[in-house]
């Protein structure tokens, strides 16, 4: 093959004005042929505009908290699971096709939580850290799983790890957001003592999002655990000061404040019913909505 026939002719987004990228020689490795195609899709992403929003939206902008443990697919679990991984990313990549600028916070439990770290006698700060790096470990799978579902994602950090994502900068990221890419936040807030809960509710409102989604294991929020006592009466509706006096274990009471006190909207509803994520930005009642 001729050194010119590895490379084809693409449109781009000047005016018709044609580039040259490389194409995937019949004879090339498996690997060499998965990296051009990545770099090509890379390359194709910067001239697609956004997805147009869906008339019937409710929410436009949202930030979407995901447990570690939804990826290991269950309470105290290790790990991540392929299968639930690659769920999650198609029905991210269905919302995303409505015109909804999603914006995700993900946890680190499912590999390393700080708060059992320090109570096994680690220093509390040394142990989240080690808890913030297992919620990059958890981004970048999940980054890998959206852009494999054809989903153009970017992740950020809230610690400096420039080779793999990039740090955290909020213009930045409503930057990306409005070019259509997802945006997973990583790392939390950057800061020790802090939750994954806190650092949704922070970049939530740094980002103007209209909603703070938390995706769990439960319907939404109840009088008393659903697992234990199947009498349990969820709640359609509860104000923030209840949800502080009840002592509601479903997100830390920093993060409910913090929303509290900036008038930002709380929807808990099980992730792992397939198609919820697409029913609460159609603003369908499912879960329980957290207000004022």
């Amino acid at each position: 093959m001729r050194a010119w026939d590895y490379y084809v002719d693409r449109p781009s987004a000047n005016h018709g004005v044609k580039r040259l990228l490389p194409a995937v020689a019949p004879s090339a490795s498996a690997d060499y042929t998965r990296r051009a195609m990545r770099k090509r899709t890379h390359e194709e992403q910067r001239s697609i505009p956004p997805p147009q929003p869906d008339p019937r939206l409710r929410y436009r902008r949202i930030v979407l908290k995901l447990s570690g443990e939804a990826l290991c697919g269950g309470a105290g679990g290790f790990g991540i699971d392929a299968e639930v991984l690659r769920s999650v990313a198609a029905e991210l990549g269905e919302v995303h096709a409505l015109g909804v600028q999603i914006g995700i916070v993900v946890g680190g439990g499912n590999i390393f939580r700080g708060l059992k770290g320090a109570s096994v006698g680690m220093d509390r700060a040394q142990s989240d850290y080690m808890g913030m790096l297992a919620t990059v470990m958890n981004a970048l799978a999940l980054q890998d799983a959206l852009e494999s579902a054809g989903v153009p994602t970017r992740v950020q950090t809230a610690i400096e790890i420039r080779q793999v994502a990039e740090p955290y900068i909020r213009r930045r990221a409503e930057r990306h957001l409005e070019k259509g890419r997802v945006v997973i936040f990583a790392g939390g807030t950057g800061n020790p003592y802090f939750s994954t809960d806190t650092a949704a509710a922070l970049r939530a409102m740094e980002i103007h999002a209209d909603v703070l989604f938390k995706a769990t294991k439960v319907e939404g929020i109840y009088d008393k655990d659903p697992v234990r006592f199947p009498e349990a009466k969820m709640f359609a509706r509860m104000t923030f000061d209840r949800f502080l006096a009840d002592r509601i274990g479903v997100m830390d009471s920093t993060a409910v404040t913090l929303c509290r006190d900036n008038q930002l909207s709380i929807r808990v509803f099980k992730l792992m019913t397939h198609g919820n994520i697409k029913r609460v930005v159609f603003g369908e009642p499912i879960g329980t909505v957290v207000t004022d």
